[in-house]
This record gives C-alpha cells, structure tokens and sequence, in this order.
C-alpha cells in the first residue's frame, strides 16, 4: 500500500510540475485579455461605429466563436454611451476597454503606453475621387429577375439544422453595376460593415500604390529598421514574402488564443513591433502559414514610407484608393501607436466593398486612372507555391493547383476568379472574365469553412444567370 501511494504521490508530482510548466508556457491570463480584448474592440465599433445593436452582435458574433463561447458564462460587458467605450472583464479580472473616436473608429486602451493622436481627417473621399461610374442609384437595387431574385434568397435562407448563416448584405454586381442587392434588418446601404481579414486585401492594395509610385520594391529586403543587419536572417525577408505569408517568422495563426495573431491584436499597444520581434522557424520563402502578423508589418512599411504618422497613411488611402475609385465611408482603424490594424480592422459599407472589388475586375483601373501597377491584379491573383488553401498575394485564388482551389472550381466558381476573405463569412469575389463582382457579408456560425459551400452556390448562380451555361468543350 506504502508503495502504491509514494507511487500515486510521485505521479501527481510530475503531473502538478507538467500543468505548472504548462501554465507558465501558456499564460491563461494571456487568453483571457485576448477574450475581453476581441470583444471590446468589436463591440465597440459594432456599435459606435456600424451604429448596431451590441446585445445582437454580442450574441451572433462572440457565442460561438471558438473558444470565446466558452468563456461567455463569466464574460461581462458594459456599453457606455456617454464617454463612447466598451470594458469587458471576466467577472471583473482582466478587464480591456475600447474607446472610440471621431474618423478613426475604435482603439483598446493600455495603461502602459497612451494612445497616439491621430490628426485630423483628409477632406473626404468623395470629394477627392476621380470622376467614377456609379455603381447604383440611391435605392436599394431590386433583382431585375425572378432567378437573381431566387439568388438571394437562397443567399439569406437558414438551414434548417446546423450553424447559422447570419447574412446580412449581399450585392450582385455585373459590368459594373449593381443588377441585385439584399441587406437583413437592421443594415442598409449606409451601414459600415467589418471586414476583418477582407482588409489584408487593402493593405495589399495600398502596397501595390507605393510599388506603382517606386517607393516599395517587392523582391527587395523590407525596410524594416529590427532587421536592418545584413547578419540577421530576417534582414532577406522580403515585402513579396510578407504579402505571401511565406516569410518563414513565427507569427503562425491559429485563433487559439495563445498564438501570435491573437496576442497581437487584442494584447499588443504596438502591434507591428511585436510581429518584428518574432524570430525564423523556417528560411525566408520556403514556408506558406496563413499569419495576421506579416501584415501588421505590412502596414507599418506603409505606414514609415509614407511619412510615419498615422495620418499620413489614411492621406495615402484617401487620396490613392478610396476617393479615386469611390469608396465612400472606408475607414481604418489604428493600433494604440497609431500604425492602421492592416490585417483586421476595417469598416466599409457593402457598395465600397463592391468599388473595391470592382476595382481588380478592371484590372487596377478606375475612372480612366490606374490605381494599381500594370500586373499587380494578376500577381494579387497568383498562387502561392505550398499553400492548400490557395493563397496569393492579400487574396485567397481559384487559379492554380491548389486542393481547395480546385474544389472551388469544381463547386461552381469561375477558374479565374480570386477573393478577399474574413472570417465569418466576409467575402469579395471577383470574377474577371464573368465581369463579376460578388460580396457576401454577414456572422457566419459555420467556423470551418465560413459558409463556403453557399458562397460557391451563389457565385456560380450569379455567374449563370448573367452569362448563361460556359461553352461547351
């Protein structure tokens, strides 16, 4: 008996020091700061913002998130209307308060380092653009057809079991204009919306302006200043490898909680410096891993190269992309160092997110003037070499070998269509040869595959009832 318990005690030792390494490796509280972190944020742009109901967003935004549902038992929230902030807490620990701010949206708050101010606002986009083509009236568009108008509602329909699909805005868009739009209650066409990771397809777009302008080399190293030493091994890091995720750094994305990607955004006042901080796992361009990081760093390239303030970045994207190709309410938000959250963080309404997409089935030209570098929507296009979810370049592709690409293809979606992804089901297809462009929005609960399979139906209805079956081989 003495030896089975010194037995059992010696057991529970190793299991107690294996937890208390564990935890030490782990950080709960890490997760947990991540977890009132995200729903800070959110809810307060959501709200102030996006002008949403926060109880409605709470609850088809964060209760089946994974591994924030499981925290929603003793996640507390608190809206205040007056001072303009969301504080979240887990009972009262680990509390993450978000602020918002005329024209810059929302930012956390660290009691470690204070907020930069952002200066004020360009002249609005609107009143910069080129001359554009309007893509619709003032109304929303009403489907011309019975089929589109079966089309979306197919695309608004709930299953009758599993996750729900939560669509809140789809827009049909063929030549250049709107043939079908559809908003759920509480959205119309002045409503921003959140892109999430749509808006790496931005920062690549504001890349691709400065690569035009012969400011940024693609193939060239990164400018930047952590890797500036030739004997560092991240100094061969190049923009190209960045925009691929390919850059070899341990920034790997998994939603954890615990990962890079989330630590970053919901518990870094400096986000790109912290992305800069990580060091190789693999050589430069030899790995593809899907990494929210690379393009905070991304964003603070653009950011220096344009002058190093964070208004002189929302001039570049004010001047060089949203006003010219009229994008009408896009805005940025900006990390608590003011380096624009490239990666994640921001708010469009379902028409700019249409202007935008419009944009690359023009081939990077808008009102006569060429946004983007001769190449640069083919090269956004290209797939990455090693990547299974077919990746590009700030696009996930339907070109190429790719397992899922293929099976894109095979699920109805143009060959030689690509598209803008965040998570929940935020979408910008485009299909250039179909002269189609597709945005789908919504809370997608499906947290596999973000209702892939109804965006594939509704590309390849769309695509079918505007060009008719493909040609016959």
């Amino acid at each position: 008996m003495r030896r089975v318990l010194v037995v059992v005690a010696v057991v529970l030792c190793v299991v107690a020091a294996g937890l208390a390494a564990a935890a030490v490796l782990l950080r709960p509280d890490r997760a947990a700061r991540v977890a009132t972190g995200v729903v800070s944020h959110t809810l307060c742009s959501e709200t102030f913002v996006a002008g949403l109901d926060p109880t409605q967003t709470f609850a088809e935004a964060f209760q089946t998130m994974p591994g924030i549902r499981y925290l929603v038992p003793v996640l507390r929230y608190q809206v205040d209307r007056t001072d303009r902030s969301v504080t979240t807490s887990l009972r009262g620990r680990f509390a993450s308060r978000a602020v918002a701010h005329d024209g810059i949206g929302c930012r956390l708050e660290y009691a470690t380092v204070a907020n930069v101010p952002i200066g004020a606002a360009p002249p609005p986009a609107a009143a910069l653009a080129t001359p554009v083509a309007e893509i619709a009236g003032a109304a929303v568009v009403e489907p011309t057809t019975q089929t589109l108008r079966g089309i979306l509602d197919r695309a608004f329909v709930e299953p009758p079991t599993g996750p729900r699909r939560g669509t809140k805005a789809v827009i049909v868009m063929h030549d250049g204009r709107i043939v079908a739009e559809r908003y759920a209650p509480g959205y119309g066409i002045d409503t921003p919306m959140l892109g999430w990771s749509m808006t790496k397809s931005v920062t690549s777009a504001l890349v691709g302006i400065l690569v035009r302008q012969g400011k940024l080399t693609l193939t060239a190293p990164a400018p930047v200043s952590a890797w500036r030493n030739p004997s560092d091994r991240r100094h061969a890091i190049t923009i190209e490898q960045l925009m691929r995720m390919t850059s070899g750094l341990a920034l790997d994305e998994t939603n954890s909680g615990f990962d890079p990607s989330s630590r970053m955004l919901f518990t870094q006042p400096d986000m790109a410096t912290f992305a800069e901080s990580a060091s190789l796992t693999a050589a430069p361009g030899t790995r593809y891993h899907y990494s929210s990081p690379s393009t905070l760093i991304l964003s603070r390239i653009v950011t220096d190269t344009v002058g190093g303030k964070p208004e002189d970045v929302r001039r570049l994207a004010e001047t060089e992309l949203f006003g010219p190709i009229g994008m009408r309410q896009a805005m940025l938000e900006f990390d608590a160092v003011g380096t624009p959250i490239g990666s994640s963080y921001m708010y469009a309404t379902a028409r700019d997110w249409a202007r935008f997409g419009l944009l690359y089935a023009r081939d990077g030209v808008a009102g006569g003037r060429r946004i983007l570098p001769e190449g640069w929507v083919d090269f956004s296009a290209s797939p990455t070499p090693g990547s299974r979810d077919g990746y590009a370049a700030g696009f996930f592709t339907n070109r190429g070998p790719a397992e899922f690409s293929r099976a894109r293809v095979r699920g109805g979606m143009p060959s030689d269509s690509f598209f803008a992804s965040g998570t929940q089901g935020q979408r910008i297809v485009i299909a250039p040869a179909a002269r189609l462009v597709v945005v789908r929005l919504g809370r997608s609960q499906d947290w596999e595959t973000f209702d892939m399979r109804g965006l594939m139906h509704l590309v390849a209805d769309a695509n079918l009832a505007l060009n008719g079956p493909p040609p016959t081989r």
